[in-house]
């Protein structure tokens, strides 16, 4: 029997062998809050980071070797930066990070307009993707083109231009508001969720796409057209069903979700992996980078005879005595 009770920062794997579909679903709830309630981010803002944090998630918890994932867009829009750091460890729960970069006025007229959707927010730009195995190991990224359109669609984009493997995400991110009894006010937390299913089956020839335009063929040529899969037709049209508050719902576990969507079918769990939010920042790390400096940029660094370091990911704020941070050579 599927379980009853949900379980929050959470990833389960799942398998619908007689689909030739694996995917994973996320549900995000203190490790959520903790990154937004660092910040004082405007509400779109905060939901947009939270879209892209859950994406992260999704995809960084595939890596097969303990690495970091990162996830950065820069882009013309009035979020103009995003990024997420994501840390997979196979015997400790998963670490995540998170960071935005904003204009508050462009923020503020695109709510006052009703124009504040993610893709709105973003605007023109790109989204990378990067794979860091270590110090010894080369990086890899991938990127994509944001055009006016949400992480959803960009990462669709990806796995269709880079991956070619057919993928379909789902995130959803949205605000909670409770009272604790009737003496209290409201109380206010984040959640978030995400399903991320691919079609992986055994025959590449059952992988086959239609050839992306080369967009110089000449006029008058027919495009390349295959069949799509009947089993991943399927499996995307399940996905395309699941509604936002299934994803978020504190009362809906993930495997009831998966047993809604793929009863009929047969859906197999995995052993769930844990995801807590937590920076990699620590004093003795911002010491040692503010060593690295001049001392002249040291010098420009002072203000009232400290100087004073606030951590964009989790706003912990570090002040040093210039005694502290002085070169010892």
């Amino acid at each position: 029997m599927p379980a009853a009770a949900p379980v929050e920062d959470a990833i389960l794997p799942f398998e619908v062998a007689t689909l030739d579909l694996r995917g994973r679903v996320v549900r995000l709830g203190p490790a959520l809050d903790t990154i937004l309630g660092a910040h004082d981010y405007p509400a779109p803002v905060a939901k947009l980071l939270g879209e892209a944090i859950v994406l992260t998630v999704l995809l960084g918890s595939s890596l097969k070797f303990e690495g970091r994932f990162i996830l950065q867009t820069q882009t013309d829009g009035p979020v103009r930066m995003l990024v997420v750091d994501f840390t997979s460890d196979f015997k400790n729960a998963g670490r995540v990070r998170a960071c935005a970069r904003f204009d508050r006025a462009r923020v503020e007229a695109a709510i006052a307009a009703r124009a504040a959707s993610a893709g709105e927010l973003l605007g023109q730009g790109h989204l990378a993707m990067t794979i860091d195995q270590g110090t010894d190991m080369s990086r890899y990224q991938g990127l994509v083109a944001l055009t006016g359109g949400g992480l959803e669609e960009a990462a669709h984009e990806y796995f269709l231009r880079s991956e070619q493997i057919p993928t379909r995400v789902r995130l959803a991110v949205a605000e909670e508001f409770s009272a604790a009894d009737a003496n209290a006010g409201p109380r206010h937390r984040w959640r978030a969720g995400g399903m991320l299913l691919q079609f992986l089956p055994k025959s590449v020839e059952r992988m086959r796409a239609a050839d992306l335009d080369p967009g110089d063929a000449p006029a008058g040529t027919a495009p390349h057209v295959v069949a799509e899969d009947e089993a991943w037709r399927e499996g995307r049209a399940l996905i395309a069903t699941v509604e936002d508050i299934e994803l978020i719902d504190p009362d809906l576990s993930s495997e009831r979700l998966l047993y809604r969507l793929f009863h009929e079918h047969g859906v197999r769990v995995f052993r769930s992996t844990a995801v807590e939010a937590k920076c990699s920042c620590s004093r003795d790390s911002v010491q040692n980078m503010l060593k690295s400096f001049s001392q002249d940029d040291r010098d420009h660094m002072v203000e009232n005879g400290v100087i004073s370091v606030t951590c964009e990911f989790c706003s912990s704020h570090y002040a040093f005595e210039p005694s502290e941070v002085a070169s010892s050579e």
